[in-house]
């Protein structure tokens, strides 16, 4: 297991009419089989996991936490499991041989839980992508969070630009396969949000 060092804090907050936030390293054993869950769903497709067993699930994200340029993060609302938050450094990812990597760039991949059937939650997604942006921007300081959704996924796509993300371009991730990790090619859109755009009475820029 990695040294405390290298584990991303945790940070929760209230947020009135909606609920408490709250985002904290994933543990691997005890996360596992809502993850597996999560993405083994079709909707889950562009995460790259479906058909994974649970045990793999858990294999991928117990390496994870041994690594210090890339993390995944439980969110929950309330006490229950929201969302998946992945981070990782660009300069140390396939994605940073598509764009130039400026200091203080955090790239995030994130999966949201599935709605149970029947359920309607306006604003659901956009208040947990605005704390999963205080988290990176604010909260460990990162100036810039970008994202790679692969290009069919168009709803991430548009959920992005929706909430404030720049598009950038469309890039080719080259496939990677290592012993540990397995990841075929994917066309994806950058998109990136600044914490100046994000938060501007931070930044002293309203």
């Amino acid at each position: 297991m990695p040294d405390a060092t290298t584990r991303l804090p945790s940070h929760e907050k209230h947020v009135p009419g909606y609920g408490t936030v709250r985002i904290r390293p994933l543990d691997p054993d005890t996360d596992t089989p809502v993850i597996h869950t999560w993405v083994s769903e079709e909707r889950a497709v562009f995460w790259g996991m479906t058909g994974l067993t649970e045990a793999h699930v858990g294999e991928i994200y117990t390496h994870m936490a041994t690594l210090d340029t890339h993390h995944a993060l439980l969110v929950t609302k309330d006490g229950e499991p929201a969302a998946l938050l992945q981070t990782y450094d660009p300069a140390a990812d396939r994605v940073g041989e598509c764009y130039e990597v400026r200091p203080g760039d955090m790239g995030v991949h994130l999966l949201l839980a599935p709605a149970a059937p029947g359920t309607h939650r306006p604003g659901w997604t956009s208040f947990l992508l605005t704390a999963m942006a205080e988290y990176v921007l604010l909260v460990l300081g990162n100036s810039r969070v970008v994202v790679d959704p692969d290009v069919r996924n168009t709803k991430a796509v548009a959920r992005f630009e929706r909430q404030g993300f720049a598009p950038g371009p469309e890039v080719v991730l080259p496939e990677i396969d290592l012993p540990d990790v397995y990841l075929p090619e994917k066309r994806a859109r950058l998109a990136f949000l600044t914490r100046e755009t994000a938060f501007p009475e931070a930044t002293g820029t309203v």
